[in-house]
């Protein structure tokens, strides 16, 4: 990749994240999913694609659960920037179409970020535009 296309893509990135609502193609999921309030069983904390920060204490669990927008593929590559504050954790959980879940054990004091990332939805064959939509939480993880 071209440091004038990494350029306007991290530029697109910023622009879509200051925004409140994004402009998607048709095609997605129209049913909504419900919003879960509470984390699973063996879970202290849950974050979603609302979040953008949350502070937890070590030893605890944190699940992410992420919904697909409409027009959106589902969110990929959700993980973790410092797997040595925060390692992935299995959840044994099924996510329902459109969700993805993970697990999250928070290991020692520090900060880490959760992140992910989804594209648009195009039919196959089609022209699709290039844009990606990121999700990041910041875990502050306390004693």
């Amino acid at each position: 990749m071209t440091a004038a296309r990494l350029v306007a893509v991290v530029l697109t990135l910023l622009g879509l994240s200051a925004c409140g609502k994004v402009a998607a193609a048709p095609g997605g999921d129209p049913s909504p999913t419900p919003v879960i309030a509470t984390p699973a069983v063996g879970f202290n904390v849950l974050v979603t694609e609302h979040d953008r920060a949350v502070t937890v204490h070590v030893g605890d669990k944190i699940e992410a659960v992420l919904h697909q927008k409409q027009g959106m593929t589902v969110w990929g590559n959700l993980s973790t920037d410092n797997a040595s504050v925060l390692s992935p954790v299995p959840t044994g959980i099924m996510a329902a179409r459109g969700v993805t879940i993970a697990g999250f054990r928070a290991l020692k004091v520090g900060s880490a970020n959760i992140s992910a990332s989804a594209g648009p939805l195009c039919s196959p064959g089609a022209a699709c535009p290039m844009y990606a939509v990121l999700y990041s939480v910041v875990v502050i993880v306390t004693q």
